[in-house]
């Protein structure tokens, strides 16, 4: 990526219409490393408590483990491995000492110094790349409906509105080894976004909207245009919704380098 590009960022965090918040939300600027940040999404589930006790674990984890990272002599890859192992484990003794059936999905992005970006996520929380306003990729759900569609028995459209769309197949806090499916950007470029969000926001765009929505507005803006647009669409019966958004943009002689929007919307 040339040089003189920023690192615009923002998050969102909603309860939905649910009695309680079982989503959770990091964004994390690197505390020694200029233009290394960390994004997390986590969609808990179990219980009253369970799944914010889950989703919470995951958050812990990986600012824990990312503020000791040095991304001059490690790798990435294997440390965002090592966040959903590591949170894996942490919920499965949970369970354990509580009784419960905690669970978590988990979709993370890590962006080094001069824009590589990796990327890691099991359950059906999804990270999406964006060069302007055309999707680039994005990850596919570890769910009975996206099994459905990959064996060509249900169309996209028709697994949004299945009664099992919310089962997974995978996630974090199982008896299974959770699937774990990573992928890697070897350069950013002016003009992309990345975005994690979990099932209760991106359930309410298509591709063409969320990229649309992110080329046209800054990420403090992206995030609350989409927040209050999920709401409307959900219609009363929306589930916790999360996001957090990373756009590289042109330096500008009146800007930092990292964007100051390393802050959630506060609504919940």
């Amino acid at each position: 990526m040339e040089k003189g590009y920023r690192l615009s960022a923002a998050t969102g965090l909603h309860k939905g219409d649910r009695e309680y918040q079982q989503d959770q939300v990091g964004l994390f600027a690197h505390p020694h490393v200029m233009g290394c940040v960390l994004g997390v999404v986590a969609d808990g589930m179990g219980g009253r408590t369970g799944g914010r006790k889950a989703s919470d674990q995951v958050i812990m984890t990986a600012r824990q483990l990312f503020e000791r990272y040095a991304p001059a002599t490690e790798d990435a890859a294997a440390l965002l491995r090592q966040i959903g192992n590591e949170a894996h484990l942490v919920i499965k003794l949970t369970a354990i000492a509580a009784e419960q059936e905690p669970h978590s999905t988990l979709a993370a992005f890590l962006i080094n110094p001069g824009g590589e970006c990796h990327w890691i996520h099991t359950g059906d929380s999804r990270l999406y790349h964006f060069r302007g306003s055309t999707m680039v990729r994005r990850t596919s759900d570890h769910s009975f409906v996206q099994a459905l569609v990959d064996r060509g028995e249900l169309t996209a459209a028709q697994a949004a509105t299945h009664p099992q769309a919310n089962v997974l197949l995978g996630c974090l806090g199982t008896e299974e080894e959770p699937q774990l499916d990573a992928h890697y950007i070897p350069r950013l470029q002016i003009g992309d976004s990345i975005i994690a969000c979990s099932d209760g926001l991106w359930h309410y765009f298509t591709q063409e909207e969320l990229g649309s929505v992110l080329h046209s507005l800054p990420p403090r803006e992206a995030s609350e245009f989409l927040v209050d647009k999920a709401r409307v669409r959900a219609g009363g019966g929306g589930d916790n919704l999360s996001l957090a958004i990373v756009k590289i943009e042109r330096l500008e002689d009146n800007k930092p380098a990292i964007g100051s929007a390393f802050v959630h919307l506060g609504k919940h």
